[in-house]
């Protein structure tokens, strides 16, 4: 105000010197903006070069194991396993033999279009943990909010842009009885089924493929009926899988031994006892490869077409004796469980009644947070242990040079806009916007490096994803093989790290 009367005062007066120095005096005097565009590229240049002189992150262990609560093995008495992507870990050769099966099925049996028979397997197309939409027809990823994670929702094989994905869902945010039903009402399913095991990774390529061949078809089609055919054909798929697999183990089982591990196991007087869903030949041909044609003497209990979840849920259904030779099961009670001999089905509380194993003695490892570890560790207090085999191309990725430069320059990006993102003036807005776009182009990068559709198993562009909270809470830890266990002793104690929540990260990093 007081320049604004000078300069009138100078312009009424024209030649007066005298209030020409008081301008001058008064320009010179006056406080710097709150905010500048020149203060904000200023603010950008010192946050790049401390960003830039920064050491970048130690590698982490790929053979490392991760706690998610502390797990104490002196307390373990007995370890139990599951079988496929557990202890048998596959090759990608299975991927493209359940899609091809699958496929076929799918002609031959559902009469789907002969054409489809063209439509080849796309590895790397998929991650597991995603959502398939069963009323509307997409593939979807979600957070552990149930937030959308914009640009990895597809239709067949095209992304919905951000605009059609809330034309379709009218918000970001998905309700919670839309994904996991009505937790109210006993008869209320899901609109959503999520794809929790590596085994549908196959199966939610089949669907895209089928889906993107209706729609550039223009062939009218019903999304739930699509996924039910999908999932039935690769399902039906499983026994012939079976065989060709029994028939050439090596082509695709991953060459690990497990004998050492188990050796070591039983030389601290641990029991060990397998659970699976597969069937015994299958199972057989498998731990021969993996172990040795004696590696039945390892376990004191082995169950086979275990019925996972059932076998932890179900009361009453009875477990059987399996004839290996005749291939059937036999029909005599069983009252106690014996080495060596092969058991059939049967539940969680049979296996706890007739062993006497229960709680946080029992260790049991499974690759499916659901139907492996969810009811065990919730309503039988066992131990769990998670066997995600993309952590080896997780931790790959996060060892990168240029990702951990990228993910670090996120990170000070993101809190230079949070620290600068209230000036109003129309220059000031405009560098904001430039830094944004930056921030956007980053994040797709680093989405991108994991899975160029999906981007990371564990998290979306910030939050952990879906299936992440749902291992976190079932698993106690997990790695990315059993075998890692093998750089740790039988007395070593896990601790999870102190987790860092939003309230209290400047007391933490400064």
């Amino acid at each position: 105000m007081l320049l604004r009367k000078l300069i009138f005062e100078y312009h009424a007066k024209k030649n007066n010197s005298n209030i020409f120095n008081k301008c001058l005096v008064a320009l010179t005097t006056l406080p710097l903006r709150q905010h500048s565009s020149y203060r904000l590229e200023e603010a950008y240049k010192k946050i790049k070069a401390k960003c830039e002189s920064k050491k970048l992150p130690k590698d982490v262990n790929p053979s490392a194991v991760f706690a998610c609560n502390e797990l104490d093995l002196k307390e373990v008495k007995v370890y139990g396993f599951d079988y496929d992507y557990t202890l048998a870990c596959y090759k990608p050769s299975l991927d493209y033999l359940l899609y091809n099966l699958g496929r076929e099925t799918l002609i031959e049996k559902y009469k789907y279009p002969k054409k489809i028979a063209n439509l080849e397997y796309k590895p790397g197309f998929a991650v597991r943990g995603l959502h398939y939409d069963i009323e509307k027809g997409v593939l979807i990823k979600l957070d552990s909010f149930l937030q959308i994670q914009f640009g990895s929702v597809y239709r067949g094989l095209k992304p919905l842009s951000n605009e059609n994905v809330l034309k379709l869902y009218k918000n970001r945010i998905i309700p919670i009885a839309y994904v996991e039903g009505d937790r109210h009402s006993s008869g209320s399913h899901s609109k959503m089924v999520q794809l929790a095991d590596l085994f549908s990774v196959p199966e939610m390529c089949l669907i895209c493929n089928v889906t993107d061949y209706f729609e550039r078809n223009h062939i009218d089609y019903h999304p739930e009926i699509l996924f039910r055919d999908v999932k039935n054909s690769v399902k039906n798929s499983h026994p012939v899988m079976h065989k060709i697999v029994a028939q050439n183990v090596a082509e695709y089982i991953e060459a690990h031994d497990l004998k050492p591990f188990f050796d070591r196991l039983k030389n601290a007087n641990k029991k060990l006892f397998l659970v699976t869903n597969s069937p015994y030949k299958f199972v057989n041909k498998g731990m021969e490869h993996l172990v040795g044609a004696n590696w039945k003497e390892y376990f004191d209990v082995l169950i086979v077409q275990a019925r996972k979840p059932k076998f932890f849920t179900d009361d009453s259904r009875p477990i059987r004796v399996f004839d290996e030779h005749s291939g059937m099961h036999i029909w005599d009670r069983v009252t106690k469980l014996e080495k060596g001999v092969i058991y059939y089905e049967g539940t969680v509380k049979q296996l706890q009644d007739l062993t006497g194993w229960r709680g946080h003695q029992v260790l049991y490892f499974g690759d499916h947070p659901y139907s492996d570890l969810a009811d065990v560790t919730l309503e039988h207090g066992w131990r769990t242990g998670a066997i995600i085999n993309e952590l080896t191309h997780e931790i790959a990725t996060l060892n990168n040079p240029k990702f951990k430069k990228d993910a670090n320059w996120l990170q000070m990006l993101t809190q230079l806009i949070e620290d600068h993102q209230d000036c109003e003036d129309e220059e000031e807005q405009a560098v904001l916007a430039k830094w944004m776009q930056e921030r956007d182009k980053l994040r797709n990068n680093i989405k991108c490096v994991f899975n160029e559709q999906f981007g990371s198993v564990f998290r979306t562009y910030h939050n952990p994803t879906y299936f992440s909270r749902r291992l976190f809470r079932f698993a106690d830890i997990y790695t990315s093989s059993i075998n890692n266990l093998m750089n740790y002793s039988v007395n070593h104690t896990f601790y999870p790290r102190r987790g860092v929540m939003p309230h209290e990260y400047t007391s933490y990093f400064v």
